[in-house]
């Protein structure tokens, strides 16, 4: 029986066939576990921290309202805690008779002040093992933040103090519970200022305002009706936070009293730590004018 020769036609169609490219296949989403790790070891955008870092902002205002009724110490403030001690030891050499052996009270609330604003701020050193600007360092510092918050309200509400001082140089928290509170109340702001300083926004370390004010009246397109503008816009709503921080920290110091002022502020650092997970993340630099020819 005669073999049927081979169709031309269907034999150079069988070819073209199969000299087409194959078809592109969708590529496949990363598992769920890996995107999230990834999400979280990303570097998030200073820029676009805005929400996170006005409320830092707030929180400044909010828990030196709470410090500062209480025995005159601005916790997040470390300037004029500093010149305090050194007027302190000044006051051992020089000054009337009797003169004064040792730390007053107040002198010693400062002193409490500065050392644990400075631990906290050491302890922001973990982030810049792990990343300063990685988002999980930003989730879990801002966590830590609020438990050392938390901490200050258990031990102001422990210490049986009052929240308000009485005239200056009588002030409360003098047990040592109440210094433990200011304490924790301190390290807290000293975190949240290592948090601040890394990021380098605009909002600068969140804390000291004294610089931002300065920039603010010096900007050269302070009164330029434009907007947004950056530099501008975002020192503004610094300084306008941070006064909102200590009028409410405040109000709700003359009516709940200071520890459950200082829960309601752990709260808000609870939700300032989830926040960072919606901060987007930053995208690398695109090379200008391109690859150079070899």
């Amino acid at each position: 029986m005669a073999t049927p020769a081979p169709d031309p036609a269907s034999a150079s169609t069988s070819t073209a066939l199969s000299e087409l490219p194959a078809p592109a296949s969708s590529p496949q989403r990363a598992p769920l576990g890996q995107r999230i790790y990834e999400h979280l070891n990303a570097d998030v955008d200073a820029d676009l921290s805005t929400v996170p870092l006005s409320i830092f902002c707030f929180m400044t205002g909010f828990i030196d309202a709470l410090t500062f009724s209480a025995c005159y110490v601005w916790c997040a403030f470390q300037t004029g805690n500093t010149v305090q001690l050194s007027l302190a030891i000044g006051r051992l050499f020089t000054g009337p008779y009797p003169r004064e052996i040792g730390f007053q009270i107040p002198d010693q609330q400062a002193l409490c002040s500065l050392i644990t604003f400075l631990i906290g701020a050491f302890i922001g050193r973990i982030g810049d093992k792990l990343g300063s600007r990685k988002r999980i360092w930003l989730i879990c510092g801002t966590f830590i933040q609020a438990a050392m918050t938390l901490a200050a309200c258990l031990t102001a509400l422990y210490s049986g103090q009052t929240s308000f001082a009485g005239v200056r140089g009588q002030p409360t928290w003098t047990s040592p519970l109440g210094f433990a509170a200011l304490g924790f109340a301190s390290a807290s702001m000293g975190l949240q200022a290592h948090l601040g300083t890394r990021l380098g926004s605009q909002f600068a370390t969140t804390v000291v305002l004294t610089t931002i004010w300065v920039q603010f009246m010096g900007d050269p397109k302070l009164f330029s009706p434009r907007a947004p503008i950056k530099s501008r816009d975002h020192k503004a709503l610094a300084i306008l936070m941070l006064f909102l921080g200590g009028l409410i920290g405040r109000a709700l110091d003359g009516t709940i009293g200071a520890a459950n002022t200082f829960a309601v502020g752990a709260a808000i650092r609870l939700l300032i730590s989830v926040s960072w997970w919606w901060v987007p993340r930053k995208e690398p630099k695109k090379e200008q004018g391109g690859a150079k020819q070899g």
